[in-house]
């Protein structure tokens, strides 16, 4: 795949955890589907891996990170940050401008200078500490919204690697993005990659009009997955990689003992219902008060599912220090309370509703117990709970309720029930839709819906990626 090439990948945070207990120091490995996708492909080349540990100066990060490393088989790289760099530079420019610009969410932007500054001064840091590190034939991989900056960086120090970026979030349209008053060296800091990655068709179109309006820029060709960009003296290739999960392994998790006793253990209090599931980070994005008007919607004009079905809210705590979450988790909380106390009968509560995380055997549990997952963000880069759903569902009879506006909704739109998470009426009736919803059809979707999930899988995403940004080198 990389044709003797070393792999630097660079991310906001590092794949380990450092944390402290009691007067020990640990480290351990971190989580998600990024770690899970590109760990391998690093150490299998004895790459690099640069980002923020995630602590302060108090921890001896240099030599955990070197234990680590020696047991893992690669180089953990880290980027230091004080308390002043995160507040101005991930608390600040990074969620409190890009997040909700790039989410369609303009009424939840903010736009300070002093963020602005603070975003470039950091991801200078990164640059700088990725420049000692970087050898002549290495393939550099930046990922997200944080580090966007990195590339131009990066060439300002006179790095001429292969440098490829991919988004994991949505990009917005041309018309949001004039909102920016940064627009333009964030759009030529992308155009310092010689790949930029993006989720989906719409995204990448998004991008090539936003450059397009650049006078420097001229498309050279528009293909099926990429588009051809001349960038004064350089050619740059913008593609869509929907990135998925690594669909084998969740399988095969799905069905290990302790999560069928679990999932069974869990359906069993809940006796004689359909499970409708959501799982989802406490964030304005993810349309959790329209699900919940929606689902109340759904039990007016379905009265059949009164008893006989439950959703369950999974809320995963997240900026739990940010007043604006704050409110947020406030509103939600009070609206599951005027439901559950408008519809609830002896026995039967409409909306279990848990603010936690989950471990791994009982998130596979819930993904397996439920009838319906219920996902309706409104906006998401991909979304893969939609895609997990999917792959834990071994005995094909889930139904897939999925946001028209997630991008997992241009692959599985087919065989999901495609909704609008701001038409309350239109979702309802896709959830009354589900819930009477024969069980051959169940099965025959769902089906057809891991079958595809198999065929493009997490590992083929780092494989077309990798793959494109040689190729980009070669036409650079």
């Amino acid at each position: 795949m990389l044709a003797g090439h070393r792999l630097v990948v660079v991310s906001n945070r590092l794949p380990a955890v450092i944390r402290q207990d009691e007067d020990r120091w640990e480290v351990a490995p971190g989580s998600g589907g990024l770690v899970t996708a590109l760990e391998p492909v690093v150490r299998a080349n004895s790459g690099v891996w640069t980002g923020w540990p995630g602590c302060g100066g108090e921890a001896p990060v240099e030599a955990l990170l070197d234990q680590f490393g020696e047991r893992r088989g690669y180089r953990l790289i880290p980027v230091p940050l004080d308390g002043k760099d995160v507040d101005g530079f991930y608390h600040g420019f990074s969620n409190e401008t890009l997040w909700p610009l790039f989410h369609d969410l303009l009424g939840h932007c903010q736009f300070r200078s002093s963020t602005w500054q603070d975003y470039q001064r950091v991801n200078s840091r990164f640059a700088e500490v990725m420049s000692r590190q970087v050898g002549d034939n290495d393939l550099v991989w930046v990922h997200d919204y944080q580090l966007i900056l990195v590339g131009a960086e990066l060439r300002r120090l006179g790095c001429r690697n292969n440098l490829g970026f991919f988004l994991h979030i949505p990009f917005p349209s041309p018309d949001l993005l004039r909102r920016l008053p940064w627009k333009e060296p964030l759009l030529r800091g992308l155009l310092e990659y010689n790949l930029i990655g993006f989720q989906t068709l719409r995204d990448r179109r998004n991008f090539v009009n936003s450059v397009n309006l650049l006078d420097d820029v001229q498309i050279i060709a528009r293909k099926r997955y990429h588009t051809l960009l001349q960038y004064r003296d350089r050619v740059v290739r913008a593609g869509n990689f929907p990135i998925s999960i690594d669909v084998a392994d969740f399988e095969r998790r799905a069905r290990a003992k302790e999560v069928d006793e679990a999932a069974w253990f869990l359906h069993e209090n809940l006796r004689g219902r359909q499970l409708i599931l959501g799982i989802d980070r406490l964030d304005y994005t993810k349309g959790l008060q329209q699900r919940f008007l929606a689902f109340e919607r759904a039990l007016e004009i379905c009265p059949e599912m009164r008893g006989r079905s439950s959703l369950l809210q999974i809320v995963v705590p997240s900026r739990t220090l940010v007043p604006e979450y704050q409110r947020h988790k406030e509103l939600l909380d009070r609206e599951v309370g005027r439901i559950n106390s408008r519809f609830a009968e002896s026995g039967w509560v409409p909306i279990h509703y848990q603010y936690r995380s989950l471990d791994s055997v009982q998130l596979l549990a819930h993904y397996r117990a439920s009838e319906i997952a219920l996902i309706t963000p409104l906006r998401d880069g991909m979304n893969l709970v939609a895609k997990e759903y999917c792959a834990c569902s071994i005995d094909n009879n889930g139904v897939l309720i999925l946001s028209e506006f997630a991008g997992a909704a241009d692959q599985m739109g087919t065989d999901a029930l495609l909704v609008n998470p701001y038409d309350v009426d239109g979702t309802a009736e896709a959830i009354c839709k589900a819930f009477h919803m024969p069980l051959e059809e169940r099965q025959q979707r769902m089906r057809r819906l891991r079958q595809d999930l198999r065929r493009n899988d997490v590992h083929r995403w780092v494989g077309r990626f990798l793959q494109d940004l040689v190729a980009a080198g070669r036409v650079s």
